[in-house]
């Protein structure tokens, strides 16, 4: 063992009494720093309410449960269909916290009505692909093969997001489609093809990964010029500002963007 000299010993012991004083400063200031801390994390609770596009629904549905865990107290509700049916909705005074369309059309609409607060917020983008049914028996291999004779397409209406895409392929590649249906939502799309009511149908890529081995996806070079960006903002009848932007802040934030990029979303 190696003693320390009497000298020393007696500086150690004061450095330790200044040591231990400070110590006991900066435990008083603590309980101030996590009261506010506290403050702070609880008020984010009490009811939220989420509009938004239904090509959203399996990511907010695992972020709505990131959020609630989160901020014990809290309970968000979805309303998930297409933006154009949300923005009517809010139009005609659905109560709402937070509205996030798959297009920034269907935003601005809503910024016109004087329904958002603040400034949206892009926070992914989404491409279409064409969807078969499992092993692609009609042998679709190109967007101009959907019209394919006795060939029954499914897409979105033109008013919604995943509409308004397959418009503009259809004008940059001169290819009109004759589909079977319009549907208002692309999960509707979705569930059409995965039925057998329909041949094929054009929905989003993060929709044909959700699927499975349920369809067969088939990519085409076109859709890169249809890309939609997606925002989300708060809302100016919301009844919990605190909670809403915080929902915001999440989709926004590092976790929201891990979630949204493993589903198949690409950045803003």
């Amino acid at each position: 063992m190696k003693l320390v000299p009497g000298a020393a010993l007696a500086a150690l012991s004061v450095l330790a009494l200044v040591a231990g004083c400070s110590s006991d400063s900066g435990s008083e200031a603590d309980p101030s720093t996590t009261a506010a801390q506290s403050s702070s994390a609880d008020a984010v609770t009490g009811d939220l309410t989420v509009f938004a596009a239904a090509s959203l629904k399996s990511t907010f549905t695992e972020l709505g449960s990131q959020f609630e865990a989160a901020h014990p107290g809290t309970t968000v509700n979805f309303s998930f269909a297409g933006s154009s049916d949300l923005v009517t909705q809010l139009t005609q005074g659905a109560p709402a916290d937070v509205f996030a369309s798959a297009d920034t059309a269907n935003m601005t609409k809503a910024v016109d009505a004087n329904l958002v607060s603040g400034s949206p917020v892009n926070f992914a983008t989404n491409t279409l692909t064409i969807v078969t049914a499992a092993g692609n028996p009609k042998r679709i291999t190109s967007f101009a093969d959907l019209n394919k004779p006795d060939t029954a397409v499914v897409v979105c209406a033109p008013q919604v997001p995943c509409g308004s895409a397959t418009t503009k392929v259809e004008q940059s590649t001169g290819t009109a489609l004759t589909p079977v249906s319009e549907e208002s939502s692309v999960t509707d799309v979705l569930g059409k093809v995965t039925s057998g009511q329909a041949d094929a149908g054009l929905v989003y890529v993060t929709d044909a990964s959700g699927a499975g081995d349920k369809l067969t996806a088939v990519p085409f070079p076109e859709a890169s010029g249809a890309v939609n960006t997606y925002p989300i903002a708060t809302l100016t009848g919301t009844t919990n500002d605190a909670a809403a932007q915080a929902f915001l802040d999440l989709v926004t934030g590092e976790d929201g963007r891990r979630v949204l990029a493993d589903a198949g979303f690409a950045g803003p």
